[in-house]
C-alpha cells in the first residue's frame, strides 16, 4: 500500500447527519471568528451523497416542536419513553436547536410539506412531514460548498491515534486506492452512527443486510473508542425496531399518519393492554404472539382512498418494497399491515446508547468529540436532534482548537509545561508500520479456513440465541451472557487466522473486529443492570421487575487493563442544563 501521511485541524470521522452538519458549522464558525484557514477534513467509508442512516431518504423529521409545544414537552417526552435514564441537559440542547436546524435545512433546498395557510404540515405532536428522498444529497451539497472542507469517500477509519488520553488523530485505509491513511488533527469529531449486524437479523442468508438500520453501520466509532478508555453509557438500553413484516419498513407512517391501531389475529385492540412507549410497543407484539393470538397487524382496512395514496407515496420516499409488496399484493385499505420486531441494535439516536459526553458534546478523552447516533445520553434525536449535536460539537471542537493556539502563542517560561500538554498531533512511524503489519498478515495469510461472513454468522448466531434477539423473545439471563461472552471471546480469538483477498474484505475483517468489541460491551451492561426498565430492549428473566432504588441510574463502563470496567453513575438532578467532565 501507498502511505499518505494528511494533517488537519479537525478531523470528521463519519459523514452521514451529523458528520455533514459539523463540518458545515465547523466552517461556517470560523469563518465567522476570522478563523477561515482552519482545515477540516471529513472521511466517510462510502460516500456521502448517500451515506449514513438518511441513504435512501426519510418522510418525516420526527424530532420538532409543533405550534403549542416547548422544548421542555419533548424533553418529558423522551424522559417518559425511556423510563428516566436520560441526560436532560443534552435532550434540552438539542431540542432547543430542532426548528432552527429545520429551517436551515429548508433553505438548503429541503421540501417541508405546507398547508394552505403556509403552515407545515404536522404528523403527530412532534413531527412534520417532507418530501425527504433527497435529503442526504442536499447535505452532500451544503459539504461540497463550505470554505476549506475536504472529503475523503471511501476511507475506511478503523483506529483513533491516542496518547496520555488525548486524541491526535486516526488510521485508515483507501478501499478503492490502495492507499495507508495516516491522519494527525488538532480535534476529531467521531459521528459514525451506532451498530447494526450483532444479532441474527429477520430475513436470513441472502437477505440477511435487509434490516431496520444500516447494515454497514458497525458500531466503528463505538469501537474505536472503547477500546482506547472512553467511557460509554447505557448499551443494556438496546433498540428493537416495530416493523412491517418482511420488508422491514417503518411503523410510525402507519401509526401516526393513518392512526392504525396494534390489533392481534382475534382483531383485538392490544396497545392500550401494554402501553405505548417505543419499547412497550414490540413488547405487546412479542407477547401477543408468544400466547397464540398473533399474527400481530397494523389495522389499515377501511382507510380513506387519500389515506392510502398518501402511504403509498410516502413509502417511496424510504421504503419503496412496501410499497412495491402492496401494489403486487393487497393494498392497506383491504389488508391489515403484519408486524414484528426487528433484531436488537445499539443506537443512541432512538435509545441513550453511546460516548459518555458532556454539553459540549466532549467524551472522557481529550479532544474526541461525539455526535449523531454514536453520542449517548439523548434518546428520540432523530434527524433534527443529529443535525444539532454535528453543530453542537463542530463548535465546541473549533473552540478547543482556538485554546490550543492560544496555549502556542503564550509560550512564557511559566507556560512551557501546559503547551508540552497540549504539544501538536505526532502520530510516529511505528504506529503506522504496526497497523500496515496487521492488513498485510490479512492479505497474506493462505491459510485461513474460517471467513469474515462465517464469524459474523456465529457472532450473530451466539448473540441471538444467548443475549436476548429474536429467537428467545429478546430475553436473557446471567446465566445465559456468561455464555454469550464466552462464544464471543471464542470467535474474536480466531478473528487473526482470517485471509482478505483485497483491501475490501480486509475492510469486512476489521467491521466483524468491530462488532465483537461492541457485543462484549453489550453483555457487559446487560448483566450489570439487574433489573428490567424497557421490556424487550432489556429483557432480564433473573430480575423480571423494576428496581428504582439502585437501577434508576446510568449504567456506564470503560475497559481497563483488558476488562470492561461497570461504572454506576447518578442521574443528573432534575432540570440540570449542562454537565461537565471531571479530568
Amino acid at each position: 500500500m501507498k502511505i499518505e501521511r494528511l494533517k488537519t485541524d479537525l478531523l470528521i470521522i463519519g459523514g452521514g447527519t451529523a458528520g455533514c452538519y459539523a463540518a458545515i458549522t465547523a466552517a461556517s464558525n470560523a469563518a465567522e471568528n476570522k478563523g477561515a484557514g482552519l482545515k477540516i477534513l471529513v472521511v466517510e467509508k462510502a460516500n456521502i451523497k448517500r451515506s449514513g442512516c438518511l441513504a435512501a431518504g426519510v418522510n418525516a423529521l420526527n424530532a420538532y416542536i409543533t405550534e403549542g409545544r416547548t422544548p421542555r414537552d419533548y424533553v418529558e417526552y423522551a424522559k417518559k419513553d425511556a423510563d428516566g435514564i436520560v441526560r436532560e441537559d443534552l435532550l434540552y440542547s438539542i431540542s432547543e436547536k430542532f426548528n432552527e436546524v429545520t429551517a436551515h435545512l429548508e433553505k438548503l433546498g429541503l421540501v417541508i410539506l405546507k398547508d394552505k395557510d403556509g403552515k407545515y404540515v404536522t404528523r403527530g405532536n412532534r413531527n412534520i412531514k417532507i418530501n425527504g428522498e433527497n435529503i442526504k444529497p442536499i447535505l452532500a451539497a451544503a459539504v461540497a460548498k463550505a470554505p476549506n472542507v475536504q472529503v475523503l469517500n471511501h476511507v475506511n477509519i478503523f483506529d483513533f491515534s491516542v496518547h496520555d488520553n488525548r486524541i491526535d488523530g486516526a488510521f485508515g485505509f483507501g478501499i478503492e486506492n490502495d492507499t495507508f491513511y495516516a491522519i494527525e488533527a488538532r480535534a476529531v469529531i467521531v459521528a459514525t452512527g451506532g451498530a447494526a449486524g450483532l444479532y441474527r437479523p429477520n430475513n436470513p442468508g441472502f437477505s440477511r443486510h435487509k434490516m431496520w438500520y444500516p447494515p454497514f453501520n458497525t458500531g466503528a466509532g463505538y469501537a474505536m473508542g472503547i477500546r482506547h478508555g472512553a467511557e460509554m453509557t447505557t448499551f443494556e438500553m438496546r433498540f428493537i425496531a416495530l416493523r412491517c413484516k418482511d420488508t422491514i419498513a417503518p411503523t410510525g407512517t402507519l401509526a401516526q399518519g393513518v392512526g392504525a391501531k396494534q390489533v392481534n389475529a382475534l382483531g383485538e385492540v392490544y396497545e392500550t393492554k401494554y402501553g405505548i412507549s417505543t419499547s412497550e410497543r414490540v413488547y405487546g407484539t412479542v407477547a401477543e404472539n408468544l400466547e397464540g393470538r398473533g399474527p400481530c397487524y397494523l389495522r389499515t382496512v377501511g382507510i380513506t382512498p387519500e389515506q392510502e395514496e398518501s402511504l403509498l407515496k410516502a413509502y417511496l420516499n424510504m421504503a419503496p418494497s412496501q410499497t412495491i409488496r402492496w401494489i403486487e399484493n393487497d393494498t392497506p385499505s383491504k389488508a391489515n399491515v403484519e408486524i414484528e420486531g426487528t433484531e436488537p441494535y445499539i443506537v443512541g439516536g432512538h435509545t441513550a446508547s453511546g460516548y459518555w459526553v458532556d454539553t459540549k458534546r466532549a467524551t472522557t478523552i481529550e479532544g474526541l468529540y461525539a455526535a449523531g447516533d454514536v453520542a449517548g445520553g439523548a434518546p428520540q434525536k432523530y434527524v433534527t436532534g443529529a443535525l444539532a449535536e454535528g453543530e453542537i460539537a463542530a463548535k465546541s471542537a473549533v473552540e478547543y482548537i482556538e485554546s490550543l493556539s492560544a496555549l502556542r502563542q503564550a509560550q512564557g517560561p511559566d507556560m512551557q509545561f501546559k503547551v508540552a500538554e497540549h504539544a501538536e498531533a505526532t502520530i510516529k512511524e511505528g504506529e503506522i508500520e504496526n497497523h500496515i503489519a496487521e492488513i498485510d498478515k490479512f492479505l497474506n495469510n493462505k491459510n485461513g479456513t474460517d471467513t469474515a461472513e462465517n464469524l459474523e454468522e456465529a457472532m450473530q448466531a451466539a448473540m441471538d440465541t444467548y443475549a436476548g434477539g429474536i429467537k428467545t423473545g429478546y430475553r436473557y439471563s446471567e446465566n445465559q451472557l456468561a455464555v454469550a461472552l464466552r462464544e464471543i471471546e471464542n470467535i474474536e480469538s480466531r478473528v487473526s487466522g482470517l485471509h482478505a483477498d483485497d483491501l475490501q474484505e480486509v475492510m469486512y475483517i476489521y467491521e466483524l473486529k468491530e462488532r465483537l468489541t461492541v457485543c462484549k460491551s453489550v453483555i457487559a451492561h446487560l448483566a450489570a443492570r439487574h433489573e428490567t426498565r424497557w421490556h424487550s430492549f432489556a429483557e432480564n428473566t433473573d430480575y423480571p421487575e423494576k428496581d428504582n432504588e439502585r437501577f434508576r441510574k446510568y449504567v456506564n463502563s470503560r475497559l481497563e487493563n483488558g476488562q470492561i470496567k461497570i461504572i454506576l453513575r447518578e442521574l443528573t438532578a432534575e432540570g440540570q442544563r449542562n454537565y461537565e467532565h471531571q479530568h
